[in-house]
């Protein structure tokens, strides 16, 4: 257990007839994809990578011309977020990887996102340019001064038409507030702070002042060597603006209320569910540490992620949860590869889409796993290159756990660990979805008629 502890410290669906929308393909290390995020209308799609950059799609608008394209997501801007640094006083290499990406509700023409790699948040404004301003009276055409005594006349500046530039600007740089890895930032109902959290700490800033940020949880014992669960992930309440949530490596789920204390060390409501003795094992504890927590848009649900299941918790009920769906339960028999691979470490995400009723994570060998929570039934995707042309049905994929294989199935054998989905986003209204593989993002939709 250590060990584990080490690691986290440190490191409509009716048929499910979803078709591919088309995939953005990129090389090399630094261009794993570590985050993927919609923005609250779904116009922008925005992904961050190993090498610390953004790349922000946006959809283009539907033609008469060409209607199959519904309109597709093309670059709409790329640009570095965060560079390697090092902390000379821990003798730290701080990567630029980009963990986390959220937006934040669009104001005005401009759009605004956080992005954060271990240590720092900024807040980045994307804004267009089509008109740039001619006829200044200091300086010339190419922005250099003139010679006073060559100024004759006055001259009334006026703005020119131009091609359409997307600039990034850095409007905001949040450092300094954390000692570990920052897992995870949340963005308040109120549009005004944010959260940022780490392995031990959670900290509520305020989206207008840098140099301070206020300490709302702190489970770091006295003694590291009494340090028995670290923080996974964090998330404000859709609307309620005093309510967050925070799940933890034991399996542990809490609700906080801002209102009851400034320092939210004691929680408002408690959800976990009791082991059952009968599937106990080594790796029991590894495996029933949560990865990812989700609020429901309504606001009324509670989604986690562990390593081998998604569980639905309604507020209302803290006892047990209301949903388990088994997401990859055949790799029962392979926790002990899984472990020696690291692969019991990775951290899944889930989503729901935006009604509520169908939820998504991720798996193994470019595998995706829906749950429609009405009908109770269950698809397995793929996305790879192989099986996803432009415009092509997805078949649903099937594994064989023992026994005689079908034709069309995959045995657990032959499954790829190095391939994985991790993160994956659904546009806010539409059946839109947003997967990344590795370095390969793809983009389904279900299919129109």
């Amino acid at each position: 257990y250590r060990r584990t502890e080490n690691l986290l410290t440190q490191k409509t669906l009716g048929h499910f007839h979803w078709s591919i929308h088309h995939e953005i393909q990129t090389r090399g290390t630094a261009d794993i994809i570590s985050t993927v995020e919609f923005n609250s209308t779904g116009e922008l799609l925005a992904t961050g990578d190993k090498g610390g950059r953004v790349v922000v799609f946006q959809r283009e608008q539907e033609s008469k011309n060409q209607p199959h394209r519904r309109g597709e997501y093309n670059v709409y801007s790329t640009f570095q977020s965060h560079e390697p640094e090092f902390d000379y006083l821990k003798s730290l290499e701080i990567e630029e990887k980009i963990n986390k990406i959220r937006w934040l509700p669009q104001q005005n023409a401009a759009y605004f996102l956080l992005s954060t790699n271990d240590k720092t948040v900024k807040l980045w404004k994307i804004s267009e340019r089509d008109k740039r301003p001619e006829g200044y009276n200091l300086k010339d055409e190419d922005g250099r001064i003139r010679d006073p005594s060559t100024i004759t006349s006055l001259r009334v500046p006026v703005l020119r038409p131009m091609d359409l530039m997307v600039e990034a600007t850095p409007r905001r740089v949040f450092s300094n507030g954390h000692t570990y890895h920052i897992n995870s930032i949340s963005v308040n109902s109120d549009y005004e702070t944010y959260m940022s959290t780490d392995d031990l700490r959670i900290n509520l800033w305020h989206l207008e002042i840098t140099n301070r940020s206020f300490n709302i949880v702190d489970i770091k014992p006295a003694n590291m060597e009494e340090l028995t669960e670290v923080i996974t992930a964090a998330e404000f309440h859709p609307h309620q603006c005093n309510t967050f949530v925070y799940s933890s490596s034991k399996g542990s789920i809490r609700l906080c209320d801002m209102r009851a204390a400034a320092l939210c060390d004691n929680h408002s409501k408690f959800f976990e569910e009791p082991e059952d003795p009968s599937n106990r094992s080594f790796f029991s504890e590894i495996i029933s540490s949560i990865s990812d927590v989700k609020f429901s848009h309504s606001g009324r649900y509670l989604m986690t992620r562990d390593y081998l299941t998604v569980k639905v918790w309604d507020l209302n009920m803290e006892s047990k949860p209301l949903e388990t769906y088994q997401v990859h339960d055949y790799l029962r028999s392979k926790l002990c590869s899984l472990y020696e691979n690291d692969c019991i470490f990775d951290k899944f995400e889930c989503v729901w889409n935006g009604s509520d009723s169908v939820i998504m994570t991720g798996s193994y060998n470019n595998f995706f796993r829906m749950f429609d929570r009405n009908t109770k039934r269950d698809v397995t995707l793929e996305a790879s290159r192989e099986n996803s042309k432009p415009r092509a049905i997805l078949k649903p994929r099937k594994v064989c756990v023992g026994g005689k294989r079908r034709k069309d199935e995959i045995s657990v054998d032959s499954l790829d660990f190095s391939k994985k989905i991790l993160h994956t986003t659904w546009h806010p209204s539409e059946n839109i979805i947003a997967v990344a593989a590795t370095n390969n993002l793809y983009i389904f939709q279900d299919k129109v008629n």
